[in-house]
C-alpha cells in the first residue's frame, strides 16, 4: 500500500491535518505524520518534533525555552532536510505532502527539496503564487496557493485541502510503466535565441545513441543543471548557452550565482563550452529595466522579458570569468567560439549586431583561456548554423570517448 508522508506543525494546524489525514486514508493509502512544529502535537505522529530537532543536533526543549521563532524554524528546517531523505530511503513513504504560511512552508521545503527528483512532492502554502524561488530551489517540488491562511476548516480551506490530498494521492498511485531505454545523458543549455544551435546539436547527437536533456539558461536552469552534473547524472556537457554570466555580472533577472560553470571542472566531466546568449542580459517588462541602464540598447523580447545589448567592457569582465571557471577544468574542456554571432539577434542586420562588444569578449577568452587545459577553436560560423551546432556535438563525443579510453587503461 502506497504511503503519503505529512509533515507540519501538528501543534498549531493539528486539525486541519487531522483532516487531510482522513482523506487520504479514506482513499486507500496509508499516512505517515512527521511533526515539525515546536510544541505538543494535537495528535501522536509517527516522528516527533523531538526526532526532528535532534537530527540537526538541538534538544526540543532548549528551543521550547528559548522562545526564538526564527532561531526554532532555522533548527527544524535544518532536521527537516536531514530527517526527510533518511527517511525516505528506510521506505517509510513514497511522496510528501505539506500545508503552512511562511514559517511552515520554510521548514517544510528544505527536507521536501533534499527527496530525489521524481519522489512527488507537494506544498500548499500562502507564499505560494509569489516568487517561490527559495522553498523550490532546484527541485521538482510542486506548490499550490492555499488562497486563505491554513487556519481552521470552512468552505473554502476544506475545497483546498481536498484537492490537495487528491492529488498528491493520484502522484503516488498512478504509475507510469513506459520504459524507456538507458541511454548516456548529456546535458544541454537553450535560451530561445539559440534554439536553432540545440536543436541540431540535440538530433545529431540522439542519432548516435545519446539522450539529451535540455536545461534553459533562465538562472534556475543552470543552477539546476550544475546540481545534476554534481550528482553524477551526466556523461557529458553541451554548455552552448552561458548568457546566465551576464546577469550575473551586470544585475540581470536570470542569473544562475557564481557557481555557474562549477560542476563539470570539479567533477571531471567531459564539456563543450560556448558563449551562447552572452550579447544579452535580461529584465522583466519594458519598465521594470534599471534607470541606470538608460539610454542602452534594449529590445522587448515580449511583454514580460525586455533583453539589455552587453557593452564591449561588460562582455570584458564577462570574459574573463568564464575563462577563470575553465581554467579550473582538469581535462576534458573545449572552448568553441562563433565569430558571427553569438545569439538569433546578434547577427548582422540584427537589433543586437555589434562586433566591437562580440570581439571584445572574443578577445578576452583568447587572452584568458589556459590553452594547456582547455582546447580553443574559432570557426567563421554563426552560433545557430547547423555547421557550429554539429561541431560542437562531435566535439563532444571526443571528449567523451577520450575519457572512456583513459579511464581503460
Amino acid at each position: 500500500m502506497k504511503t503519503v508522508a505529512l509533515v507540519g506543525t501538528f501543534d498549531s494546524k493539528g486539525v486541519e491535518y487531522a483532516y487531510v489525514k482522513k482523506i487520504i486514508e479514506n482513499l486507500g493509502l496509508k499516512t505517515f505524520t512527521v511533526h515539525m512544529g515546536v510544541f505538543e502535537p494535537l495528535f501522536t505522529p509517527d516522528v516527533s518534533n523531538a526526532e526532528v530537532a535532534l537530527a540537526a543536533g538541538v534538544d526540543i526543549k532548549d528551543i521550547v525555552a528559548k522562545k526564538d521563532r526564527g532561531w526554532a524554524t532555522e533548527v527544524l528546517s535544518k532536521g527537516m532536510e536531514i530527517i526527510i531523505p533518511k527517511l525516505y530511503k528506510e521506505g517509510k513513504f513514497d511522496g510528501i505532502l505539506a500545508f503552512g504560511g511562511t514559517g511552515g512552508t520554510s521548514i517544510a521545503t528544505p527536507g521536501m527539496r533534499a527527496l530525489p527528483i521524481g519522489v512527488p512532492k507537494l506544498m500548499v502554502s500562502t507564499v505560494a503564487s509569489g516568487n517561490t524561488q527559495q522553498y523550490v530551489g532546484t527541485s521538482d517540488l510542486v506548490m499550490m496557493p492555499s488562497v486563505v491562511d491554513v487556519s481552521g476548516i470552512n468552505s473554502l480551506s476544506t475545497k483546498i485541502f481536498t484537492n490537495a490530498a487528491f492529488a498528491i494521492a493520484g502522484m503516488v498511485s498512478f504509475e507510469n510503466n513506459t520504459v524507456v531505454e538507458k541511454k548516456p545523458l548529456i546535458a544541454a543549455t537553450m535560451f530561445g535565441v539559440t534554439t536553432p544551435c540545440i536543436n541540431f546539436a540535440r538530433e545529431y547527437m540522439e542519432a548516435r545513441g545519446y539522450e539529451v536533456l535540455v536545461f534553459h539558461a533562465t538562472g534556475t536552469g543552470g543552477r539546476s543543471m550544475e546540481d545534476l552534473i554534481s550528482s553524477g547524472f551526466f556523461e557529458g556537457v553541451l554548455d552552448i548557452t552561458t548568457t546566465e554570466w551576464a546577469d550575473e555580472i551586470i544585475g540581470g533577472v536570470l542569473n544562475a550565482g557564481p557557481n555557474r560553470l562549477n560542476a563539470a571542472a570539479q567533477n571531471n566531466v567531459p564539456q563543450v563550452v560556448s558563449v551562447g546568449a552572452l550579447d544579452m542580459c535580461n529584465f522583466g517588462a519594458y519598465d521594470s529595466v534599471p534607470a541606470k541602464f538608460a539610454g542602452r540598447t534594449l529590445y522587448k523580447h515580449n511583454p514580460s522579458v525586455t533583453l539589455m545589448r552587453t557593452t564591449p567592457e561588460e562582455n570584458v569582465l564577462i570574459g574573463k570569468k568564464i575563462a577563470e571557471k575553465l581554467n579550473a577544468a582538469h581535462a576534458y574542456t573545449t572552448l568553441m567560439l562563433p565569430l558571427k554571432g553569438v545569439s538569433m539577434i546578434d547577427a548582422e542586420g540584427q537589433a543586437f549586431y555589434s562586433k566591437e562588444a562580440d570581439e571584445a569578449l572574443f578577445n578576452e577568452l583568447r587572452k584568458d583561456v589556459d590553452k594547456k587545459i582547455v582546447k580553443f577553436e574559432e570557426y567563421n560560423l554563426h552560433i545557430n548554423d547547423k555547421e557550429f551546432a554539429e561541431k560542437a556535438a562531435q566535439n563532444l563525443i571526443d571528449l567523451m570517448n577520450a575519457k572512456a579510453a583513459a579511464n581503460k587503461k
